[in-house]
């Protein structure tokens, strides 16, 4: 059912975002009551987590370009300033996320004045323009609010804000903003010029697969080797965005729902990832991979929630992430099978999503082994042997537990009340049993617990201390530090190159663009604030104008 008011309606596509905003506005604000207790200017950071929430359904309810682009603006605004409440070294990324945003809401200004320009009204459900090779005007406003979309989802090459963010910014704000209504809101706009403003055509859906593809793969790469708990988890939330932009790129309907799915189940997953984090670093003081280990026993609610979370990611069934890869995946070959010049990219395109799930997988190994079952460190006697008080874990549990139910009942919940209304039309050809997937993966974990617990496979030989001249030392075999996982692939060839320029900021486009400010220099010094020398200037411009005239 839609409802239609003059600046505002709601549809299909922006509906089931309303509970969703919903959601996460209210476990943030339960959790930050007990995170950012003693912290300063409270008042003010609770203010800007309400606000942020009203201008996130300001967002997805208008009907109106010129108010989308009021609350967009605003929002990017509130998240400057929430990232503030952060460590000391938040004001150079807050300046770095504000650019990078604001920089791309300028790109939006000038692709909503072209809209208005060609068809001369701001209502969005009044227009519906295609793109085509022989007009740039639609394909240039696409481009420049798909550019924002970007910016603000974190997809590559405008996502160099997010792990910074996520690594110095507080947890709530992180869980809170780049982790879940970042990503609904800018997946939602870029899913509803797509499907709804513009009619696509072949060369701008390769170019967000493309996008899409290289988001997956990047930053999957880029977290195997961190060495910190929480920009791991910054890396990996601009590579999920790629399995979004991939999924609305296929044109197809299983696609589009697999996408649209994707970008609702990254938010409940991801934001789970870090309030579990934020529990350790309560607890640990620290989110540095090497300096922890050890805390599953210690604090058991948060690791079974970050261990399903981290399941759900990586797209192992029978959790939520599962299937909606499964939908992309499945659009993909859709595509793939109507043929077409493009079919090279396209297979390209799905080995990459396939490939950027395993990997997905092995860096939650290392998460998972570094912070919660590894060898504890040297500072373990800091660490209170409980959990985190019940104001913090339970939101994890609840998030969690969406995790585990929007992948055994997708079909009969989020895909049947949420999903398919969006996109009509979708049709499954592989085969898909939750409940069955669901009672053998509990059948193999009991049958593992069993062999496990009455220990069939008790070793032949003798465990004992290890010494060294005659002195036992605290030494265990085969322990690894869970900051040495894959650290090998950061040494390869051409890899290598590749890390140590992403370590120089090589293509981060904030740091591009700091560099080319260079060329503004002369500007400064034209325009260097006194009041005389504009005045020379606006004479010297009226005597062109003269000229100009008389010539």
């Amino acid at each position: 059912m839609n409802l239609h008011y003059p600046y505002f309606k709601i549809d299909a596509l922006n509906g089931f975002l309303i509970p969703a905003i919903g959601l996460f506005f209210i476990l943030t604000f339960i959790y930050s009551l007990k995170f950012m207790r003693g912290k300063k200017r409270l008042l003010q950071y609770y203010t800007y987590i309400i606000l942020t929430a009203a201008a996130a359904l300001g967002v997805v309810l208008t009907n109106n370009l010129v108010l989308l682009l009021i609350f967009w603006g605003f929002l990017g605004f509130l998240l400057y300033l929430l990232i503030n409440f952060g460590t000391d070294d938040t004001g150079e990324v807050s300046k770095k996320t504000l650019i990078i945003v604001g920089g791309t809401d300028a790109l939006m200004i000038l692709g909503v004045g072209i809209l208005f320009y060609l068809t001369g009204t701001f209502q969005m459900d009044s227009i519906r323009l295609r793109l085509s090779s022989s007009n740039y005007l639609p394909a240039l406003a696409y481009v420049c609010i798909a550019l924002a979309c970007f910016a603000k989802a974190g997809a590559m090459p405008l996502h160099s804000w997010i792990p910074p963010c996520a690594k110095d910014a507080p947890i709530p704000v992180v869980a809170y903003l780049p982790a879940s209504l970042d990503k609904l809101l800018g997946i939602y706009l870029l899913a509803r010029i797509s499907l709804n403003i513009f009619e696509m055509n072949t060369v701008m859906s390769i170019f967000l697969m493309l996008i899409g593809a290289f988001t997956i793969l990047a930053a999957v790469m880029m977290a195997l080797v961190q060495h910190n708990m929480k920009k791991l988890l910054g890396y990996h939330a601009v590579s999920q965005v790629g399995y979004m932009v991939l999924g609305i790129a296929t044109g197809n309907p299983i696609g589009i729902a697999g996408g649209i799915f994707h970008m609702l189940n990254h938010a409940v997953y991801k934001s789970c990832l870090f309030l579990t984090a934020g529990n350790v670093e309560y607890r640990a003081k620290t989110t540095e991979l090497d300096e922890l280990g050890g805390l599953g026993r210690l604090m058991p609610i948060t690791y079974i929630s970050c261990l399903i979370a981290s399941l759900s990611i990586s797209g192992v069934p029978p959790f939520n992430g599962f299937v909606s890869k499964w939908m992309i995946y499945q659009g993909l070959i859709q595509r793939l099978g109507s043929g077409g010049p493009e079919r090279f990219l396209v297979a390209l395109c799905l080995v990459v999503a396939l490939f950027g799930s395993g990997l997905t997988l092995a860096s939650f190994m290392k998460l998972i082994h570094s912070v919660f079952l590894g060898q504890r460190n040297s500072q373990e006697g800091r660490l209170k042997s409980e959990e985190v008080p019940p104001a913090m874990w339970l939101h994890c549990v609840i998030l969690a537990s969406i995790c585990v139910v929007f992948g055994v009942f997708a079909f009969q919940l989020p895909l049947k009340y949420f999903i398919l209304p969006v996109v009509p039309g979708v049709e499954f050809t592989g085969i898909w049993y939750a409940g069955v997937s669901c009672a053998l993966i509990i059948l193999a974990l009991i049958i593992g617990i069993f062999i496990f617990h009455f220990n069939f496979f008790r070793p032949r030989f003798r465990q004992d201390k290890v010494f060294v001249g005659g002195e036992p030392i605290d030494f265990t075999p085969n322990a690894v530090s869970g900051g040495e996982f894959y650290n090998t692939i950061s040494e390869y060839g051409l890899l290598k190159g590749i890390y140590k320029s992403a370590e120089k900021g090589v293509f981060d486009i904030y740091e591009q663009g700091k560099r080319l400010a260079v060329i503004s220099k002369p500007l400064r010094f034209l325009h260097n604030g006194v009041l005389p020398t504009y005045f020379v200037w606006i004479l010297l411009g009226m005597l062109g104008l003269l000229i100009w005239n008389f010539i």
